[in-house]
């Protein structure tokens, strides 16, 4: 991979036009209010505490939501033990093909402060099938095909849809400040944090996307010399027949550019400037597109698909701590 698709000078300019579908907004309002429709029926969020872990200094529990459909989508909370409350959150999605795997996996946040909710990826983590709702071909090769002749039925709907409803179970948590949740994630996860702060606006605090994925989805399939974006260069390098238009006609419904635009809330991004997977304008066209003022993204240069790594951490940290999302620190009397 040479060093970044573009000078960095140009990244920093680099608005590319892409027009939205016209129902964009309707389609993603209808889709949420569906879900939270049949949330209603469905059996509502359980936080089951797991007493057996090895764990001492934080609380965790196994968590069930009603995600897209009311279908249960897994996820983990951990709670700093023994912390006053209501906590700040940060919410984390996850990258292409992981799950939530094991909560010993997942303790950076908690060990900072924060609640720590965990949100696994449905069909793509052991503990969320994804019941898909389509009767026709399902693609082999990965998601970004899945559901490819429409909107309506693609996979990434409905993990979307599962996101958003992984912030509305966490507001409701008694040991969570809702005027205080982050959401974030690395590559698929940047990219659900992404269209979660464009659909929620202010019901999030802010957002940090790590090297999000599925941002300016056309350049990424054309450019991409690994991941997922390949997965649609070849899926219509063998369907000749089907007109490329139609494809991200579908696409452009999940295009984090579209959500970017909507973003108002406080933004740190990461990029890297020798990713194979998301390349680095794809990243830039989502960060210049970003509707807040309020942004900063972190270059690393030499990186690759892992961004900064251990690197971003602190920068994240400091981050939040500057806009005011840090926990409140706690002496040994217990107050603040």
């Amino acid at each position: 991979m040479p060093l970044t698709d573009m000078p960095l000078e140009a990244l920093r300019a680099y608005r590319p036009s892409v027009p939205e579908p016209e129902d964009f907004d309707d389609f993603w309002t209808g889709t949420l209010a569906a879900a939270r429709e049949a949330a209603t029926a469905a059996a509502p969020a359980e936080f089951r505490r797991l007493t057996e872990s090895p764990l001492r200094t934080v609380e965790v529990y196994d968590v069930r939501f009603p995600g897209w459909g009311g279908q249960p989508v897994a996820a983990w909370l951990l709670l700093p033990a023994g912390a006053d409350r209501p906590l700040p959150a940060v919410v984390s999605y996850i990258g292409y093909s992981g799950g939530r795997g094991l909560h010993t996996d997942h303790l950076l946040w908690s060990a900072a402060g924060y609640a720590h909710l965990v949100v696994d990826s449905r069909g793509q983590g052991h503990d969320t099938p994804d019941p898909d709702p389509l009767p026709g071909p399902q693609y082999v090769g990965g998601f970004m095909t899945r559901g490819i002749d429409g909107p309506e039925h693609h996979y990434y709907r409905r993990l979307i849809t599962d996101a958003v409803r992984a912030v509305d179970a966490l507001r409701a948590h008694p040991a969570v400040d809702p005027a205080r949740i982050a959401v974030t994630g690395h590559s698929q996860g940047g990219g659900m944090a992404l269209a979660v702060a464009g659909l929620l606006g202010a019901e999030v605090a802010a957002c940090l996307p790590d090297v999000p994925f599925l941002s300016h989805i056309r350049r990424g399939v054309e450019l991409a010399a690994a991941g997922p974006y390949p997965e649609v260069a070849h899926y219509l390098g063998v369907h000749m027949r089907i007109a490329p238009e139609r494809v991200f006609t579908t696409l452009n419904y999940f295009d984090g550019l579209h959500f970017a635009r909507r973003a108002t809330v406080p933004a740190l991004f990461s990029v890297a400037l020798m990713d194979p997977v998301c390349p680095p304008s794809t990243v830039f066209a989502a960060f210049n597109a970003y509707e807040s003022g309020d942004k900063e993204v972190v270059v690393w240069e030499f990186g690759d698909h892992g961004g900064g790594r251990g690197s971003q951490t602190p920068e994240a940290l400091r981050w939040l701590r500057s806009h005011g999302l840090s926990p409140d620190p706690v002496d040994g009397s217990g107050s603040r």
